[in-house]
């Protein structure tokens, strides 16, 4: 019976949601902006270095006149769908394209182990590229830069030197600066911030060094 609940929900324009949060970006393009987060639940992705490992299971079936409604009483232009992995629940895209008609600034946050073709492309898409040392490389999906536009934006997390001898040959080779903004983060506690600015200029890759903002200002915890 919960199971065919489940799918009546899906089908009734609901998505299944961890949290909902008003805070300022703390990546990509968008950093420093006010934002409501919109974090869907479940990703079939393990990421050695994920940080929302807490949104990989539970979560709260809502519709999408109330996350609407919820979203407008914070009072910003921008919001991000986040997750997990949001493309995972197929009522995304059409959330998204819901976000957009209700006039917001929308971004999505996916791991690019899901097409991203189905979303509409007035949505700014994040593209986490996974290396070899996330254990999640082969998931990529590689048919996605494809559909990649100027506004979009290319994510890589580096979690080693051999991480980002293996970006940098990403770079290069498909000449992704030239698609849209590429950014590299440093896996936390893995590789120094500073470790990758020297390694970015040293090779004066056309690349962004990016940090989250959020964790130097709250530190690694929900809703922030």
């Amino acid at each position: 019976m919960a199971q065919t609940k489940g799918r009546l929900a899906e089908r009734a324009e609901h998505l299944k949601i961890t949290e909902v949060f008003y805070s300022l970006q703390g990546e990509a393009l968008q950093v420093g902006l006010p934002t409501v987060f919109v974090r869907l639940t479940g990703c079939p992705l393990r990421c050695v270095y994920c940080d929302t490992t807490y949104s990989f299971h539970g979560g709260d079936w809502r519709s999408f006149d109330e996350l609407v409604a919820e979203i407008q009483s914070h009072g910003t232009q921008h919001v991000c769908v986040t997750g997990g992995e949001p493309l995972a629940q197929k009522n995304c895209p059409e959330f998204l394209s819901r976000l957009l008609d209700e006039g917001f600034s929308v971004s999505l946050e996916t791991s690019g182990a899901m097409d991203i073709s189905v979303t509409d492309e007035r949505v700014i898409r994040v593209l986490d590229l996974k290396t070899p040392d996330s254990a999640e490389s082969d998931k990529n999906l590689w048919t996605n830069l494809a559909h990649l536009t100027p506004q979009d934006q290319i994510k890589i997390v580096v979690c080693s030197r051999d991480d980002y001898d293996w970006a940098k040959q990403l770079v290069q080779e498909k000449a992704l600066a030239d698609i849209c903004t590429v950014m590299f983060s440093p896996s936390h506690e893995q590789v120094s911030p500073t470790e990758l600015a020297e390694w970015i200029l040293e090779d004066r890759l056309p690349v962004r060094l990016q940090m989250q903002l959020h964790k130097l200002l709250w530190g690694n915890k929900p809703g922030v």
